[in-house]
C-alpha cells in the first residue's frame, strides 16, 4: 500500500514535488515508518522504480522475440511509472541526486545489438536510438494523451485505442528489420 501510495504522488508531483506526509497519508501509515523501512524519500523513490524492474521480469523473458518484448511493454506500461519517468525528464537539470526508476541502459543496448546481429533488427539500426524511439512510441500516449486523442480521435486510455496503438507498433517494429 506504502509503494502504491508512493507511486501516485511521485507520478502526479515528480520526485521534487511529492512529500513523504502526503505519501503516508494517502498509505494510512505514520510518516515515519518511510524513514524507517526506505530511509526516507530518496529510498522510497529507488524502491518504487525496483517495483517496477520487479514487474518488468514478469512480462519479459530472456531471448523474447522483438516484436514480443514490444508488444508486452504496451499491454503491461503502467501509466504512472511512465508518468514518472517524464517527471524525471522535466527536472532543469539532471543531477545525481536520487537514482532514476529505470533499468540498467547498457544491457539494453547491448540486448539490441545482439538482436541485430540475430537479424530482428536492421543492422544500420543505431540501437540506442532505436530503443529511444521505441520507448518514445510507448511514452507518447501517456505524456500527451491531448495528442494521441487529437489525432485518432480515441480516448489513449480506452481498450478500442490500445488495440489499434499495439496493431500499430508492431507494424513498426516490423519495419525496422
Amino acid at each position: 500500500m506504502l509503494l502504491a501510495s508512493a507511486l501516485d504522488e511521485f507520478s502526479e508531483k515528480g520526485f521534487a514535488g511529492a512529500r513523504t506526509e502526503n505519501i503516508a497519508a494517502r498509505a494510512g501509515v505514520n510518516k515515519q515508518l518511510i524513514t524507517y523501512y526506505f530511509g526516507g524519500k530518496e529510498g522510497l523513490y529507488r524502491a518504487v522504480g525496483e517495483q517496477w524492474l520487479e514487474l518488468e521480469q514478469d512480462f519479459t523473458k530472456p531471448g523474447m522475440p522483438f516484436d514480443e518484448l514490444i508488444d508486452a511493454y504496451a499491454r503491461n506500461i503502467d501509466p504512472k511509472m511512465a508518468r514518472l519517468l517524464v517527471w524525471e525528464g522535466l527536472r532543469p537539470t539532471h543531477t545525481t541526486e536520487h537514482e532514476d526508476p529505470v533499468g540498467n541502459d547498457d544491457e539494453s543496448v547491448a540486448d539490441l545489438r545482439k538482436r541485430q546481429q540475430a537479424g530482428e533488427i536492421a543492422s544500420e539500426l543505431d540501437p540506442r536510438f532505436t530503443i529511444l524511439a521505441m520507448m518514445g512510441a510507448q511514452l507518447v500516449p501517456i505524456a500527451t494523451p491531448q495528442l494521441a486523442r487529437r489525432l485518432t480521435g480515441l480516448d489513449p486510455e480506452s481498450p478500442e485505442f490500445m488495440k489499434e496503438y499495439r496493431v500499430f507498433l508492431q507494424q513498426l517494429v516490423e519495419r525496422l528489420k
